[in-house]
């Protein structure tokens, strides 16, 4: 099911698309859409991919959509930023930079505390903005060809749009400095050591795998998994009594759901839950 959206969208050169998949269009797809130039970020797309994220929230809101996939077409999930857009005097390079920058913020701040579960699958080259844009998801999916570059420091500029605080977090303050400063080429594989990816499939099964996941959490007890997102996203800024003290009071919560009322019967009656 697909709602009327608007055409920069939904028209096939759209540089970011998005659809509603499903009966009931539970799943958003959203879709980086500059296959021949790697999905690289410029002024446009970021605004593009803004509006995106802002018809996928208030959805989300409303329980309408349960869950959320990102994905690249072509070669690469996103290289980063579009290089040629930086070009010129240091004002106008300022002045690019200044009018990306807010866009993305919004965009991937909405995504990462979004409160239904968020999927990306990455291939082929992830990179500065790309790398906020792979990492704020919940799940990460990674084939096999990709691979993970800081890029910033290489070209002078500094991390951005999150990059910094989703990569600190996930593998460690150590090796996301080596990440940025020393802009490696880090494999699939060692991606997947560190942590930062969850799986890894062959490239041929990416897209598969992804939206099945993605597909199956959008059937799942979506609210519970909103409250352990939460849960889990802030532990590491709370103590143990405000964590236990939170964790009491969303079981709580909980047991008062219709979600695990469902559960509960569909358990106790050997059958799949219908959520």
């Amino acid at each position: 099911m697909n709602p009327e959206l608007p055409a920069l969208l939904t028209a096939a050169d759209a540089r970011v698309r998005l659809e509603f998949v499903g009966d009931d269009g539970a799943l958003a797809i959203v879709t980086l859409n500059r296959p021949d130039a790697h999905n690289v970020l410029d002024p446009d797309t970021a605004h593009v991919l803004r509006t995106a994220i802002a018809e996928v929230a208030p959805r989300v809101a409303e329980e309408q959509v349960r869950a959320v996939l990102l994905r690249g077409t072509g070669r690469s999930f996103c290289a980063g930023g579009d290089i040629a857009c930086f070009t010129g005097t240091a004002d106008e390079r300022a002045n690019v930079l200044g009018s990306m920058i807010p866009p993305l913020n919004s965009a991937l701040h909405t995504l990462a505390t979004l409160t239904v579960p968020v999927v990306s699958a990455l291939n082929g080259a992830v990179g500065g903005g790309g790398i906020g844009l792979a990492f704020c998801a919940d799940i990460v999916i990674a084939a096999e060809s990709m691979v993970l570059r800081g890029g910033y420091t290489g070209i002078g500029l500094t991390p951005d749009v999150g990059s910094s605080w989703f990569l600190a977090r996930a593998i460690g303050g150590a090796r996301a400095k080596r990440v940025f400063f020393c802009n490696e080429k880090i494999s699939a594989a060692q991606c997947l050591a560190w942590g930062l990816v969850s799986e890894l499939v062959p490239d041929a099964e990416l897209d598969a795998r992804a939206l099945a996941l993605a597909q199956s959490l959008a059937s799942s007890a979506t609210r519970a998994i909103g409250r352990t997102k939460a849960l889990v996203d802030g532990a590491a800024d709370r103590s143990l009594s405000e964590q236990m003290a939170l964790e009491a009071g969303f079981m709580v919560d909980s047991g008062r759901d219709s979600e695990s009322a469902e559960g509960v019967a569909a358990f106790l009656a050997r059958r799949a839950p219908r959520f």
